[in-house]
């Protein structure tokens, strides 16, 4: 109950936060035509960095890249995957890639440092290995050993993302990006329900939430006379 009721504020925050926002935005502002891409910006997780340094359960990278067209910052993000689970009997482990495609809107266009505060979408893909090995001890017989595999199952999920950048220095950038994922689907899992889904987490949970804090190289583009 507790962890429920901490989802629930946090949902509640990002949704309040996100409407402050948008009610504090000159509307006129908020139409402005796409403009020329301006920039690129190349980053990565440093959450993900740190628990593959710490040899969790969970080993991951993930890199992404962002492009300026004023207010909106289509965005693509690439990563790879590997975890260990323990079962009540069991033992389960995958390892895959998978990407994200969307887009950020940012609410602080007449900022001269260009700093984020944004909302966001994305669509996950995901493709992968995974197996799973159990005991089994029927009556009057020695425990077998089984396993079960789906080698070659995908996914797909929706995300909505809440978030900050920031200009530290020059071209760096750091900031966070806050995740709720739904909607996740699977394919090519004909031995069992997948347990762990590569950039998505646990699926059987429903809303599942995700948290990346980030940092940036940007790039510009040069400009055309």
């Amino acid at each position: 109950m507790p962890a429920l009721m901490l989802k629930l504020l946090w949902s509640s925050l990002l949704i309040v936060f996100s409407l402050q926002v948008v009610a504090q935005t000159n509307q006129r502002d908020s139409l402005r035509a796409i403009r020329k891409p301006t920039s690129v910006r190349i980053g990565t997780d440093l959450i993900a960095i740190g628990k593959t340094i710490a040899q969790q359960p969970l080993q991951s990278w993930e890199i992404s890249a962002d492009v300026d067209l004023g207010r909106y910052y289509p965005i693509l993000e690439l990563g790879k995957w590997s975890r260990e689970a323990e079962l009540t009997n069991g033992l389960y482990n995958n390892e895959g890639q998978y990407f994200r495609v969307g887009v950020d809107i940012n609410f602080l266009l007449k900022d001269p440092d260009k700093n984020m505060v944004f909302i966001g979408m994305r669509y996950g893909r995901a493709q992968y290995s995974e197996r799973v090995a159990y005991a089994v001890t029927p009556e009057l017989f020695p425990a077998l050993q089984l396993t079960s595999s789906n080698p070659n199952a995908a996914a797909g999920w929706v995300e909505l993302t809440s978030g900050l950048r920031v200009k530290v220095w020059s071209g760096l950038w750091m900031g966070y990006t806050a995740r709720m994922k739904f909607l996740p689907h699977t394919k090519n899992t004909p031995d069992f329900d997948s347990y762990d889904i590569p950039g998505y987490g646990l699926p059987f949970k429903g809303l599942y939430w995700g948290f990346n804090y980030q940092v940036f190289w940007r790039i510009p583009f040069k400009k055309i006379p």
